[in-house]
């Protein structure tokens, strides 16, 4: 894939694009909070030889760093809707894992009509009907958890709490490894402060085309199973358990979410 870079006044994003014809389907994979485009390497290399791929580095993360923490969940899908027009991408399927789901939520909200597709890994709702107070409040007071744990321990819960494969957790880990103690808790503390925000703004967050939720069997995240079963129970959009998956099931269980993906892209583009 070719790495190009989108600058920004906060500083600058990283993102890795492969096309096969201008005339095909755009993908763009979105990673969660603290993980990078290595994230979705199981999918590029399933998926490239098909479609268009788009993959970033989110703000702050991996290649994206040096990156100023003072932006907004919207800044963020703003920053994707611009990275978006410049490389002529209209009407993409977007693939979105945990804080990836949330992000191109942001952007279906500010751009109804831009996707062609969604997909959500192991994300949630931003609607604030589905939070209780204390687990949004919880949200915004997470540093000081995640600052008490030895950076050694902090890896390997991370890794362990996010995959059950071996494959999955050695990847968490090595993408943890790649920041210090004190940017990971930083980087964490404000990825959940701006989730909170946009969740209390109370908009819409209205899934406005075709879309698919994914999650993880044995996804032990927060409340995400509960989110999902109340998410797919309100909206009737449909959903695909991963037997044996944790919250990264696409690393956990590669072959059954890539499957999922290529069927959902079937019934779009049938």
């Amino acid at each position: 894939m070719i790495e190009k870079v989108f600058n920004t006044q906060k500083g600058a994003i990283h993102y890795w694009i492969s096309i096969v014809s201008r005339e095909r389907t755009w993908l763009i994979f979105l990673p969660g909070l603290t993980a990078d485009h290595r994230l979705f390497e199981k999918q590029v290399e399933e998926f490239k030889e098909d479609y268009n791929l788009l993959v970033w580095d989110a703000p702050g993360h991996g290649s994206s760093r040096p990156f100023e923490l003072s932006f907004s969940l919207e800044d963020k899908a703003e920053w994707l809707h611009s990275i978006m027009m410049q490389e002529c991408i209209s009407k993409p399927v977007i693939i979105g894992q945990s804080m990836g789901g949330y992000v191109a939520q942001a952007l279906m909200e500010k751009h109804p009509d831009c996707l062609a597709g969604f997909i959500s890994i192991d994300s949630a709702p931003l609607q604030r009907k589905y939070l209780r107070k204390w687990e949004l409040s919880a949200l915004k007071n997470t540093k000081l958890l995640y600052s008490a744990y030895p950076w050694f321990l902090l890896k390997k819960y991370g890794a362990n709490g996010c995959a059950e494969t071996d494959y999955g957790r050695r990847l968490m880990y090595t993408m943890m490894d790649s920041y210090t103690k004190k940017e990971y808790c930083e980087l964490v503390s404000h990825g959940f402060k701006v989730l909170a925000e946009a969740i209390e703004a109370d908009l819409s967050y209205k899934i406005s085309c075709p879309a698919l939720l994914i999650c993880g069997e044995k996804d032990k995240a927060g409340y995400t199973k509960r989110y999902n079963t109340a998410w797919a129970n309100q909206t009737g959009l449909p959903i695909q358990w991963i037997p044996g998956a944790g919250h990264n099931s696409n690393t956990d269980k590669p072959e059954l979410v890539n499957r999922a993906i290529r069927e959902f892209l079937g019934t779009i583009y049938s």
